[in-house]
């Protein structure tokens, strides 16, 4: 009785055509365009703000946490163009499959 109802289940599942890849990449690829530009924003506001304690273990700190922010943006602009060309390529890809 249990494999009936995966079997049930496993039809009912959409199958996921060149559309949503082509979509999924598009919305990746917008998303990488606006943090893109975001973290060129943040890279060059911290770059122009510089920490302004007296204390070089208060500036220390901040400078890592002013870094660590510009990385984590960084990494998220490429992470979504990554995301975008692969997606792309499995749109691409799909066209080439053969339904069974």
């Amino acid at each position: 009785m249990a494999d009936n109802s995966n079997e049930n289940f496993e039809k009912n599942i959409p199958e996921k055509g060149p559309l949503n890849f082509i979509v999924g990449s598009l919305t990746s690829f917008l998303l990488f365009i606006f943090f893109y530009f975001l973290s060129n924003k943040i890279a060059i506001y911290f770059s122009v703000h510089k920490p302004s304690n007296s204390s070089e273990i208060v500036q220390n700190i901040s400078s890592s946490i002013n870094t660590l922010i510009i990385g984590l943006s960084f990494l998220l602009t490429f992470s979504f163009a990554f995301i975008g060309i692969g997606l792309f390529i499995v749109f691409i890809r799909s066209f080439f499959l053969k339904k069974n």
